[in-house]
């Protein structure tokens, strides 16, 4: 039965979803986090239960440091140091446990500076981004425990995705089913979160309590958008997604575990969600891994007129600097479209050429290039000379380098190593072209930041007279639609043309992506937004001799 707090009587539980933004290996930090949200959701929302996400201790995903020897003593000290402040609320916390030889990903339930249960996640994931099997064992147990008088049934993330945990904890008296977890945000993964739990509680006639981590960690970002369901699936509660806060729910628990509803969440536009992923995945990289600023290259073009804006948006204009590059190709309206972004944005603004650069490189190369034409190496040069401009202005003042490739351009290798790909965080890597052009919308939507004619006209490279992209590809709309199909939907060459794509296009492209995983894989690392991006999502052999086709 529930101590009676401010009218809440027996029969009532409040439970305060701790959606909060955890460093990954700061075991010390993350305790100190959960001792403060605890007593601010006891003080500010007299909360009876206190719900955190999964691995909150370690952070997620802790990977190869969970192999560390030190981790099973750092995490007893943690769960002994929660025990010690004999916190007001019950609170559930996530956790490596070592049982015997095997560890565990593991709820822990604390009371009074009491462990009253622990459980032990029974589906580890090991798909997409997902190898907790190279860590975790499989669980076996249900977990039902009173809390404040209610049977609240305990599970972990890919739990509820399976079947079996939820089903098992309502069969032996869960009227309240919690659900821990650290789910990583894509285009369409609230949609699918939702219509799960939904059915889950529906299905099983209990209320879920679906807890998920916030924050950026290298290319993963996590989202947020905790939820809660009735047992009749109708949603009683959504936190916002990429906001971090403690988010309080009271229930009514009498035959059923009721939660009080709670005024519905606006729906974000996918250009909202996606721009906001980016700028969350942007400011925890760079504050986590302790830069002071960042820099870029601001070409004129779209894609670094983006970057800028998330850049800006996610640190301030204080900790952003942008440079452009001029060549004898970069046009009039390119230089003036840059400086225009960088003053509406309000950084730091810097001009360099690189024509003498190239000029001293052509001179150094002018014998071994004797009797040969111009060609790509020239082009290549002059994204080199960039590259070596920005990565010093990085070591002499500590700022991390910002790249600005897109997905399109990393699928087909329309970049430069050691040049465009110098740096150390693509803020778009995972944005297809077609998206990014609506992006730039979005932004301008808020306020108006990139000129208009930068999303209008032809994209361009600018490293030849006259060249545009479509010049060696073909139109992004067509190949961002043959990308999909092929990196994040595995169909075959055959099976694209058979959508109606042209066979020329579908050839070309597929060998393109093939040809070109070793640039990849010397890529900076970015945010990930869609269900399979180049990186923990998509590994293939460079060396092999797979023939595209069937």
């Amino acid at each position: 039965m529930s101590v009676q707090k401010d009218g809440q009587g027996p029969g009532k539980l409040r439970v305060v979803m701790a959606q909060l933004d955890f460093l990954v290996g700061d075991i010390p930090g993350n305790t100190q986090k959960v001792i403060e949200a605890t007593r601010r959701a006891e003080q500010e929302h007299q909360a009876d239960l206190v719900v955190f996400p999964e691995l909150c201790l370690t952070g997620y995903p802790p990977e190869d440091l969970l192999l560390r020897p030190s981790m099973d003593l750092r995490v007893a000290d943690a769960l002994e140091t929660l025990r010690g402040e004999h916190l007001g609320p019950a609170i559930i916390v996530g956790a490596p446990i070592r049982e015997g030889a095997l560890l565990y990903n593991a709820a822990v339930a604390i009371e009074q500076g009491n462990i009253t249960g622990r459980y032990f996640k029974r589906f580890p994931p090991n798909y997409q981004v997902f190898d907790e099997k190279r860590y975790f064992a499989n669980g076996v147990d249900t977990l039902v425990m009173d809390i404040k008088g209610v049977p609240v049934g305990i599970t972990i993330c890919e739990d509820i995705w399976s079947e079996g945990p939820v089903e098992d904890a309502a069969a032996v008296g869960a009227r309240l089913v919690v659900n821990l977890n650290a789910s990583p945000y894509d285009i369409d993964k609230q949609v699918r979160r939702k219509a799960l739990v939904e059915r889950k509680a529906f299905e099983n006639r209990v209320s879920i309590v679906y807890v998920n981590l916030i924050g950026g960690q290298d290319e993963l970002v996590f989202d947020g958008g905790s939820v809660v369901y009735d047992h009749s699936g109708v949603l009683a509660a959504e936190a916002p997604q990429f906001s971090e806060g403690l988010y309080p729910v009271d229930f009514v628990c009498e035959h059923h575990c009721q939660p009080i509803p709670q005024p519905a969440v606006a729906e974000p536009s996918l250009e909202e969600n996606v721009y906001k992923a980016l700028v969350l995945g942007v400011r925890d990289y760079v504050n986590k891994n302790g830069f002071k600023s960042v820099v870029l290259g601001l070409s004129g073009g779209i894609d670094s007129a983006v970057t800028l804006a998330v850049a800006a948006d996610a640190l301030g204009a204080d900790r952003v600097r942008a440079v452009m590059m001029p060549f004898r190709y970069t046009s009039g309206m390119s230089i003036e479209d840059a400086e225009a972004e960088a003053v509406a944005l309000g950084v730091q603004y810097d001009v360099f050429s690189i024509e003498p650069m190239y000029d001293a490189f052509m001179k150094t190369l002018a014998a071994p290039f004797e009797g040969t034409q111009p060609d790509t190496t020239e082009e290549n040069l002059q994204a080199r000379l960039r590259g070596v401009l920005l990565m010093s202005l990085s070591n002499k003042f500590g700022s991390l380098v910002l790249t600005t490739g897109n997905k399109s351009e990393m699928a087909v290798g329309y970049s430069t190593l050691y040049g465009d790909m110098a740096g150390g965080f693509d803020v778009l890597k995972d944005v297809p072209k077609t998206l990014v052009f609506r992006l730039a919308w979005y932004r301008n939507s808020v306020s108006p930041v990139i000129p208009e004619r930068v999303i209008t006209r032809p994209p361009s490279a600018e490293l030849a007279p006259d060249q545009k992209d479509e010049d060696s590809l073909p139109g992004y709309d067509v190949l961002d639609q043959i990308l999909n199909l092929y990196v994040e939907r595995d169909l075959s060459a055959d099976a694209i043309v058979a959508q109606g794509f042209d066979r020329a296009d579908v050839d070309r492209v597929v060998r393109l992506v093939d040809i070109n995983e070793y640039k990849r894989r010397q890529a900076p690392i970015g945010v990930r937004i869609t269900e399979r991006g180049f990186g923990k999502d998509r590994r293939y052999p460079i060396t092999n001799g797979w023939k595209s086709g069937k």
